[in-house]
C-alpha cells in the first residue's frame, strides 16, 4: 500500500510538472518580421521594438528580425501579411499604391513636413482613422508604427543641376508623389528598387535617386554620386510597420500591452539614432568630394507651385475610389500645422 502511494505521488507530481513545462511552452511566442536590406537607421525602431518586447516579457514573446529578404520580396511584404506568412513586416506605400491608397496621402510632395517628429504624429493620427484602418483590414494588417524618414533629395551622376529646368528629361529613381512631382518638371521616374539602383546609377541606367540620408549610404549611391540636391526637399516615401491582425489578436494580453507599449520607445530610440547618422552623413559627401547643390528661393517656389495640382488630383481619383479622401488630407495637413 505504502508502495502504490509514493508511486501515485510519483506519478501526479511527474504528470504535474509536465503541465506547467506544457503551458510554459505554450505561452512562448516567437513572431518572424521580414525586412530588406541591412540592419541600418530605417530599421533601428524594429530592432529597438524587439527588445523592448523581450524585456517586457521577460523573453517569452520573441520578435526575430529577417533581413535581406529572407521572409519575401520588399513587394510582397503586404501580401506576406495577409495570408500570414510572417507576423510582422515593413513595406512602402509606393510599393503598391493601389494595394493601400489611403497610406499614399503621406507621400503626397510639399505636405510642410519640417521634421520627424512633426511627421510621426501626422503618421499616427492618419493610423487612427476608420477608412484607413479599413483600408488595411483588407490585407489583415494592422498598423503598428511609421517609420519616418526626412525629405528625400536627389543624388546623382553626371553634371549637378542648378536650375529646377535641368531635370528635364533627366531619369531619376522616384516612387509615389515624389515620382508624380519629378515628372511634372519634366523627369522622367523609374521604380527600380533600392537595391538595384546602384548598379542603375553606375550603369547609367538611371541619372539620379531620390533617398533619404541613410539609403544614400545604405545603397552605396554616395559611391557613384557626384551631386547631392541640399534642400529639394520635394516630398518622403511612407513606409509603416504592420503585423498580422490574426496574429496580434492570438496573443495574449499581456503579450500585446507588452507590444504596445514598445511602440513609443522603438519610435523615440529611431529618432535618436536618426539624428546621430548626420554626423556620418556631412563628412561622408565632403570625404567623396560630393557637390552639395542649393537651389535658391525662386527655383524653390516654382518647383512648389507643382504640387497643388498633384494633391488636387489625388484627392479626385481617391475620392472616386470611395475614400474620404479631402478629410485624410485635411487630417495629415491639421496635424502637421499644429
Amino acid at each position: 500500500m505504502l508502495f502504490s502511494l509514493k508511486s501515485a505521488t510519483a506519478v501526479s507530481a511527474a504528470a504535474l510538472s509536465l503541465v506547467f513545462a506544457t503551458e510554459t511552452f505554450a505561452a512562448d511566442v516567437t513572431w518572424n518580421v521580414s525586412l530588406w536590406g541591412k540592419r541600418r537607421a530605417f530599421t533601428e525602431h524594429v530592432e529597438k521594438l524587439a527588445e523592448e518586447v523581450s524585456a517586457k516579457t521577460d523573453g517569452k514573446f520573441e520578435i526575430k528580425l529577417h533581413y535581406g529578404g529572407a521572409l519575401s520580396k520588399s513587394r510582397e511584404n503586404l501580401d506576406g501579411i495577409s495570408f500570414g506568412a510572417f507576423e510582422m513586416a515593413q513595406f512602402c506605400a509606393s510599393y503598391h499604391a493601389d494595394k493601400n491608397p489611403s497610406l499614399t496621402v503621406l507621400e503626397l510632395p510639399f505636405l510642410g513636413v519640417s521634421d520627424l517628429e512633426t511627421e510621426v504624429k501626422a503618421d499616427m493620427a492618419l493610423y487612427q482613422h476608420p477608412a484607413v484602418q479599413k483600408d488595411l483590414a483588407r490585407w489583415n494588417a494592422k498598423l503598428l508604427m511609421p517609420s519616418p524618414m526626412p525629405q528625400y533629395n536627389f543624388a546623382g551622376k553626371g553634371d549637378a543641376p542648378t536650375k529646377i529646368s535641368d531635370f528635364d528629361g533627366m531619369r531619376v529613381r522616384a516612387l509615389g508623389g515624389l515620382g508624380k512631382i519629378m515628372e511634372a518638371v519634366g523627369a522622367v521616374p523609374t521604380s527600380v528598387t533600392a537595391s538595384e539602383t546602384y548598379q542603375a546609377i553606375d550603369s547609367g541606367t538611371v541619372n539620379a535617386a531620390g533617398f533619404a540620408p541613410h539609403a544614400h549610404m545604405s545603397f552605396k549611391v554616395v559611391e557613384v554620386a557626384d551631386w547631392w540636391t541640399k534642400n529639394l526637399n520635394p516630398g518622403t516615401v511612407h513606409c509603416p510597420v504592420v503585423v498580422n491582425t490574426d496574429a496580434y489578436e492570438a496573443l495574449p494580453d499581456d503579450f500585446k500591452t507588452a507590444l504596445d507599449e514598445s511602440v513609443d520607445p522603438a519610435i523615440a530610440h529611431y529618432l535618436d539614432n536618426y539624428n546621430k547618422l548626420y554626423d556620418k552623413w556631412w563628412p561622408e559627401l565632403e570625404s567623396r568630394g560630393i557637390v552639395q547643390v542649393e537651389f535658391s528661393d525662386e527655383e524653390l517656389a516654382a518647383f512648389a507651385e507643382k504640387a497643388a495640382p498633384i494633391q488636387e488630383a489625388w484627392v479626385k481619383e481617391q475620392t472616386a475610389n470611395g475614400l474620404p479622401a479631402q478629410e485624410l488630407l485635411d487630417l495629415v495637413k491639421s496635424t502637421i500645422s499644429q
